[in-house]
């Protein structure tokens, strides 16, 4: 019995370990586009509310899934956002506020989504923080890993989504 206790015990770090290296580590919109400035990457922005069922689908079965996560941490900045959070935020030199005048809704959740407000949504920015397309709807991992190496180099500036579909083999079971 405790050889067995003792196994658990040495057993649970690696557990938490292998955990933490699954995570995706998220960033501020600020901290991610600082990051951009020295090391360019491109920025994806998890737009989110607390109240979303289908957010916390997606941060369960789609961000933890080790794909994924290592895509986002190792090609992007990641950036989580509450569309309803109350702090203000500077974004290309613009302050953004939530002072009700959209709602619930933070006025940079309004900008990245174009308005249309549906969650979750998640934004692909450029390094430079240029808007490239928010994409709406819960996403498995399966389906967002194609648009994760899409926008994370240059092929969405030289063919359609569909093409490059065509030849995209993932690594997403």
């Amino acid at each position: 019995m405790k050889r067995l206790i003792i196994v658990l015990l040495l057993s649970v770090p690696a557990i938490f370990v292998s955990a933490q290296e699954n995570a995706v580590k998220w960033y501020s919109i600020e901290e991610a586009v600082a990051m951009a400035k020295t090391n360019p990457r491109p920025i994806f922005v998890d737009a989110y509310t607390d109240w979303c069922g289908w957010c916390k689908k997606l941060d369960k079965d789609t961000f933890s899934n080790p794909v994924i996560a290592e895509i986002l941490n190792t090609k992007y900045y990641a950036v989580k956002f509450d569309a309803e959070g109350k702090e203000p935020v500077t974004f290309q030199g613009r302050k953004f506020v939530n002072d009700g005048s959209l709602g619930k809704t933070h006025q940079l959740a309004y900008a990245l989504l174009q308005g249309k407000l549906g969650y979750p949504t998640v934004v692909f920015l450029t390094a430079n923080s240029e808007l490239i397309t928010p994409v709406s709807g819960y996403k498995t991992p399966v389906q967002i890993e194609p648009m994760l190496h899409y926008f994370a180099g240059t092929s969405w500036q030289k063919q359609g989504y569909e093409d490059f579909l065509k030849t995209f083999q993932g690594k997403v079971q």
